[in-house]
């Protein structure tokens, strides 16, 4: 008679976690010493260049997984594998327009994991700053929104300093309903204006009698509803967290496809990889037919642009920059070429930077 399988006890399943546990942090350790031989092996690989590498890297991992774990799952785990290994080389200093858990905060994690030094700062200008005086190895400033369009701040700093785009985060951007109190309790909910503006449907059907106030940040407003009764904040979960709000509501923005696009600035553009894009910017003449001769540059080398911008020339009026991003590398001959018929017909030209194309996190 053929016996009976012994069924697993929850002892047994312990002690296998356990062992599992244990392996998965001796390879951990294992990869931290791999990664560490491979930094002193390519001394004059750059930390853009390392950064790149790692992304490339990454993605061909995710698209390989067969297991049984979504990639949506695990990639954050992933990165967070990479944040641990480069900070036992160097631990990066990033610099992004604060407070903590704001959305560029959120961002900033996304792209260099919680093994960094992070230093918020008040405006987007101060990030640019920081890295013209090396006291960060990179920023992070907000771009665009599929909302509300360019930030114009982050424009205008491209137009006067040098740093360069060298990676870039799409962030889903998902509003939380924050408080202490009950919904029917609130009498005036604070954000940022943005963050009004991109719920303004919602707040109108669910808290009619509610005074929207604006913020200077998504976080300073929930810090704000955390202290003041009857308040509420549209904030990320992270902020609710740290101030112990609760979740009255979730994800209340109007476009379910909120997404805002992040560039990622340093002293150096991203390294070719194949997968690229790149932003110029550019100033024609005051006169009939400069700029569509400009543009038609783009089309007869064949670039699809993703992006285009127009921006007033400061202490010009009527006089127009145009920031404008292509599929491809700098270093690639079609964009060479372009880049050199346009620097005939440009008053100023600038390549903003190369940087590998990313999709967009939640």
């Amino acid at each position: 008679m053929a016996k009976t399988p012994r069924k697993t006890s929850s002892i047994d399943l312990q002690k296998s976690l356990a062992k599992m546990d244990q392996q998965i942090l001796e390879l951990l350790a294992k990869r931290v010493d791999a990664c560490q031989k491979l930094v002193q092996a390519e001394p004059g690989k750059t930390i853009e260049q390392q950064l790149s590498s790692e992304e490339t890297e990454l993605q061909k991992l995710l698209k390989s997984n067969k297991t049984s774990l979504s990639s949506e799952a695990v990639s954050p785990v992933l990165q967070e594998v990479l944040s641990l290994c480069r900070s036992a080389s160097r631990r990066l200093r990033i610099a992004y327009l604060g407070p903590q858990y704001s959305y560029s905060h959120q961002a900033a994690v996304e792209k260099f994991g919680a093994n960094a030094d992070y230093s918020p700062v008040a405006t987007i200008a101060t990030v640019f700053e920081e890295i013209l005086r090396n006291q960060a190895d990179f920023g992070l400033v907000p771009v665009e929104n599929s909302n509300d369009g360019r930030v114009t701040d982050t424009l205008d700093m491209f137009a006067k300093h040098p740093a360069k785009i060298c990676g870039e985060v799409k962030l889903h951007i998902h509003h939380q309903l924050l408080a202490k109190c009950k919904r029917e309790d609130i009498k005036e909910v604070f954000s940022k204006p943005q963050a009004l503006s991109q719920c303004r449907n919602w707040l109108a059907k669910h808290l009619p009698a509610a005074r929207p106030i604006e913020m200077t940040s998504t976080a300073a407003a929930a810090q704000l509803a955390a202290q003041k009764e009857g308040a509420a904040a549209i904030a990320s979960r992270a902020a609710g967290i740290n101030y112990n709000l609760e979740t009255i509501a979730s994800n209340i923005e109007d476009n379910p496809n909120n997404i805002t696009r992040f560039a990622v600035i340093s002293h150096e553009m991203g390294p070719k990889t194949g997968n690229d894009k790149t932003a110029l910017l550019f100033q024609t003449e005051h006169k009939p037919g400069a700029l569509a001769d400009a543009m038609n540059i783009f089309k007869k080398n064949r670039l699809n642009l993703t992006w285009i911008e127009s921006f007033p020339v400061a202490n010009s009026p009527e006089e127009y920059l145009f920031f404008v991003e292509m599929e491809g590398h700098c270093s690639e001959l079609k964009i060479r070429r372009t880049v050199s018929s346009l620097e005939k017909k440009a008053l100023r030209l600038e390549i903003l930077g190369s940087y590998q194309k990313t999709e967009p996190v939640n």
